[in-house]
């Protein structure tokens, strides 16, 4: 994904951070390639699975944006297709394995705040991962410019966001950024643990012409097994039904409804909580057998980690997510509802 190093204006590390906030295009659309190695271990019995597929492996997509409500990304892998696309008024998922697609018909005036499972376009956007970490720069984060890079053809300068806090398992986060339209072009994770990018999403193609209204429409292909949707206008008071699934950056949602998440903390040491049943059976419970037990004032459970991804599962039926060292899982669970 990244060439020889161009040779670029010095630009100082907040100047570069300020032309990325501000950046605006009206288009894009590209190639991308993506890697991610959460160190999540392999369970047995749910090798394959969609919702795996999308947090794990290589992965290579055909991204398509136009401003401000028209995106599309088609996620090829192993002979098959995934697709979310959405022209501002309806989306669709379609997936050519199970020969299914989902129609979302859109409020007017509601941008399409989709579920994962759904929409997984945003995870091959390397604008978009770049967003969840530049939402977390505050003054726990060192900013710096490292350097530059040839990125899918186009000159970019390096951005490198270090955490300050030990309570996260991100060792740095690195943004390769477009020098003359300053929108981020490809993101490495890098786990505080070292080793190879936890995760790596970037351009391998790309261009800056707005795509052709077209490229955002969708006909599902005969056979296809077809639900439909509609979401609720929004309404005056916004509440969990109007928010989105997953929570993004420190100014993310705090819901407390049975179900939904619960985000605890701000930036680097944020984590989501979650209300659900207790593991007894699967794969999962398997992994548990053998996890270490901790206890405090917060009840008693047991905590998965990996080298950038740790899970509280308590007791009481409450799941600690982030990424973020298990000390911090058992800080955040004395303040997490019951």
């Amino acid at each position: 994904m990244a060439d020889a190093s161009p040779d670029l204006p010095d630009i100082t590390a907040q100047q570069l951070l300020t032309n990325v906030q501000r950046a605006k295009v009206d288009g894009l659309s590209g190639v991308v390639r993506s890697s991610t190695d959460l160190g999540l271990p392999a369970l047995p019995g749910v090798g394959g699975s969609e919702a795996l597929d999308l947090i794990t492996g290589d992965h290579t997509a055909r991204i398509a944006l136009a401003a401000p409500d028209k995106a599309r990304a088609a996620v090829l892998d192993d002979m098959a297709e995934r697709v979310f696309t959405t022209d501002g008024k309806t989306a669709w998922a379609y997936d050519s394995r199970s020969r299914e697609a989902t129609k979302v018909t859109l409020p007017a005036g509601r941008p399409f705040e989709g579920r994962p499972d759904k929409a997984p376009g945003q995870a091959y956007d390397p604008t978009k991962v770049a967003k969840q970490f530049l939402d977390a720069v505050d003054p726990s984060t060192d900013v710096s410019v490292t350097g530059t890079e040839s990125v899918a053809g186009r000159d970019a300068y390096l951005l490198k966001l270090t955490p300050r806090t030990d309570q996260t398992t991100v060792g740095s986060v690195l943004l390769a950024v477009d020098a003359k339209k300053w929108v981020p072009l490809q993101v490495k994770v890098l786990a505080r643990a070292g080793g190879d990018p936890a995760v790596e999403v970037g351009f391998t193609e790309v261009s800056f012409d707005v795509p052709a209204v077209s490229t955002f429409s969708f006909t599902p292909p005969k056979g296809t097994k077809v639900t439909e949707e509609k979401l609720p206008a929004l309404t005056g008071k916004r509440g969990p039904a109007d928010k989105p699934v997953l929570p993004e950056g420190k100014h993310a949602p705090k819901w407390d409804g049975k179900g939904k998440p619960t985000v605890i903390g701000e930036g680097w040491s944020s984590v989501v909580v979650l209300k659900g049943d207790k593991a007894n059976s699967g794969p999962l419970q398997q992994l548990l057998a053998n996890a270490p037990a901790v206890q405090g004032s917060w009840g008693s459970g047991k905590v998965l980690t990996t080298r950038m991804v740790s899970a509280l599962f308590t007791d009481d039926g409450r799941i600690i997510v982030g990424l973020v060292t298990p000390k911090a899982l058992e800080a955040a669970a004395a303040k997490a509802p019951r």
